[in-house]
């Protein structure tokens, strides 16, 4: 676990284990599950399962907080994203003449291969399976070698809410042999990844050199923070402070470049520091319900963000807080601020996935625009104003596949999530991420054309 001491050991699943979970999925997307099985008989499927994970919701919280480091009173929404997609899949009707008519069915590709990362286990799940199994195919599941607990556990209740066997199938294991394997499948006609950059370009590669199975990739993240001199500071310190710290760095979409008007930037970054030092002095064990920050996944996680600190500092940049360990045992990383940065510093361009960042001054709409999208990523953004014009304006002219305006990272189930640029292709969550789980038949039927 992230304090440096071993919970347990899982096995891990070879090649031919994966083969084995295929060939189980096959079976079962044949007789019992994809289009043997109505729509609303998945949908109520999906419904009983996500009523056993409200259920079991404080085991699977604490199972996370083994698992991550995550508090254990944090409470996902992975629940209602699977209670969304239950129900959603529909086809259109075309009219064309009086004489022929045409309709399209959105089919399920089959099976599926769904790889998530460690930062949000459970969540990064319900991702994958909610639109997975409501469009009909079926999954082989690979959580992180890391944190496997969440993903062990959901079998049982998939199992229990009645799931044939088969839907779904957990495959635990390093990405060079299980996530290699489920990318390289002939059988497989679909893989969905979470992760970074460098393997997705793998498993696009991997697609390419097979089957060209359909792959969706959300990826690597360098969001911008743009704070106007018109925003509401107290506000914007608390969401900008969550949209970094959050899960101590280790997201997709923290927000590790933070953009202050000059005007204001002095008072903000006086009051960022003081927040920072507070989680700091609460810095503690996931159970402990004055914690608000954690340790980072793993050694290999923490020596990578303290080089990235230390990076910093052998450029120039100057650390306004933190920027060591922390005196916890285990992998605890003090919250970090950097200022007196250059944009092209490693800090403000590559994903660090720790709980560090840079606060810089900037005049004008036009100069922070241009460095803000001068980065390779293009997933997330936050806008900080009380002009609504400029706030559109602002929002329009990022290079990201979501922004976020008065708020940081505020989701929702209904609505796209993934990136531009290198930070991905396609999208979770929502109608678009049903749409990424189905392949589209056209049917045209003569009803009275005559030759």
């Amino acid at each position: 676990m992230a304090t440096g001491k071993v919970i347990t050991s899982v096995a891990g699943a070879s090649a031919a284990d994966v083969n084995n979970a295929v060939n189980a999925a096959e079976k079962a997307f044949k007789t019992s599950w994809g289009l043997k099985v109505p729509g609303a008989q998945r949908g109520r499927l999906i419904s009983k399962f996500a009523d056993l994970l409200e259920k079991h919701q404080d085991e699977l919280c604490a199972l996370e907080a083994l698992n991550v480091g995550t508090r254990f009173d944090e409470r996902y929404w992975h629940v209602q994203i699977l209670r969304w997609m239950g129900d959603k899949i529909h086809a259109k009707t075309v009219e064309t003449t009086d004489k022929k008519m045409a309709y399209t069915r959105h089919e399920p590709y089959g099976i599926v291969g769904g790889i998530v990362p460690w930062n949000f286990p459970l969540l990064m799940a319900s991702w994958k399976l909610g639109p997975a199994l409501a469009t009909g195919n079926t999954i082989i599941l690979k959580p992180s070698e890391m944190t496997p607990l969440t993903a062990l556990r959901i079998a049982d209740l998939f199992n229990e809410a009645g799931f044939p066997p088969g839907v779904v199938n957990i495959t635990n294991g390093y990405g060079a042999t299980t996530g290699d394997a489920i990318a390289e499948h002939p059988k497989i006609q679909k893989v969905a990844f979470t992760g970074s950059t460098l393997t997705g370009r793998k498993i696009l590669k991997a697609s390419a050199e097979t089957n060209l199975k359909v792959v969706t990739l959300e990826l690597g993240g360098k969001s911008p923070t743009i704070i106007f001199d018109d925003a509401d500071l107290e506000q914007t310190l608390k969401r900008a402070a969550g949209g970094i710290f959050t899960n101590m760095g280790q997201s997709c979409v923290a927000a590790s470049r933070i953009f202050v008007q000059e005007s204001i930037y002095p008072a903000f970054l006086e009051k960022f520091i003081a927040l920072a030092k507070h989680l700091t002095d609460n810095t503690g064990s996931p159970f402990d319900p004055n914690t608000r920050h954690g340790p980072q996944i793993s050694e290999t996680q923490f020596n990578r963000v303290m080089g990235f600190i230390n990076s910093g500092k052998q450029e120039g940049a100057k650390v306004a807080i933190g920027g060591e360990r922390h005196e916890q045992e285990g992998y605890f990383i003090k919250p970090t601020v950097f200022t007196d940065v250059d944009s092209k510093m490693s800090i403000m361009q590559d994903e660090i996935f720790g709980p560090v960042c840079s606060v810089v001054k900037f005049k004008t709409e036009e100069e922070v625009l241009e460095v803000a999208n001068d980065v390779a990523y293009g997933l997330g953004a936050n806008v900080f104003t009380e002009n609504a014009s400029r706030a559109i304006r602002v929002a329009h002219a990022l290079e990201a596949g979501s922004v976020w305006v008065n708020c940081a990272q505020a989701l929702e189930m209904n609505m796209p999530f993934g990136g531009y640029k290198q930070s991905g292709i396609g999208r979770d969550l929502g109608q678009y991420a049903l749409d990424m789980y189905t392949q589209v038949k056209a049917v045209h039927i003569n009803i009275g054309l005559k030759l």
